[in-house]
């Protein structure tokens, strides 16, 4: 495990179970489409799948069960089924303690950037629906890059687009699969333990933190 970082300058965040409870109606949307797709995907592989982009999940479940289909059709059904979920929730709500944690940085002057899987609308989405975009220097999709999470690309992308050492930096993830990218980005990452991230052990993450208050305690 990594020290702390001491001169923190950047912070990274994920998006969907970091900043937003989201992660159900990406479920209730993966569910959706494997069902009509007649494919019957275990609990366990699904966690498997979660911090991935769509993309790339659909492009391990064509492999897992040897499809001849179009993943590109695939990801536009599932997004499609995602957005009539978020369009029509009105009880979907950014995750407790998250809003005030981000002004707290913005505050302290560090460079803050959304490194999310999710497809550049859906950031876009929820950034519009909770104005968040005065607060972020940048916005990355994995989606459009060539390798997605647990690869560490995104986290590495994340520092060069802030213009800070990876040793100035923190992430904060909900998942394995982005805390291994952090990991292997080699930045230092905070596992936030959100009830609603089903199956994630968080054993890689450096900090593992149940509350966005605790951040304030050790930085």
């Amino acid at each position: 495990m990594k020290n702390i970082p001491k001169n923190i300058q950047c912070v990274i965040f994920d998006m969907d179970g970091v900043i937003i409870d989201s992660e159900a109606i990406h479920k209730k949307a993966y569910y959706e489409t494997f069902v009509s797709l007649g494919l019957e995907v275990s609990e366990k592989v699904y966690k498997t799948l979660t911090g991935s982009s769509t993309i790339n999940a659909f492009q391990r479940l064509i492999a897992h069960f040897n499809l001849d289909l179009d993943v590109n059709a695939l990801v536009l059904d599932k997004r499609r089924r995602y957005v009539n979920f978020f369009e029509n929730d009105p009880n979907l709500h950014l995750v407790a303690g998250v809003e005030e944690i981000i002004k707290y940085f913005y505050k302290k002057n560090c460079t803050l950037i959304l490194a999310s899987s999710s497809a550049m609308v859906n950031i876009n989405r929820v950034f519009d629906r909770f104005n968040l975009h005065s607060y972020f220097s940048a916005k990355i999709s994995g989606a459009d890059l060539t390798a997605s999470k647990p690869h560490p690309e995104i986290f590495e992308k994340a520092a060069l687009l802030a213009n800070t050492s990876k040793e100035n930096c923190i992430v904060i993830e909900d998942s394995d699969n982005g805390i291994k990218a952090a990991n292997d980005a080699g930045i230092f990452v905070f596992g936030y333990a959100n009830k609603l991230s089903e199956g994630q052990t968080l054993k890689n993450a450096d900090i593992v933190i149940d509350c966005f208050s605790a951040l304030k305690k050790v930085l």
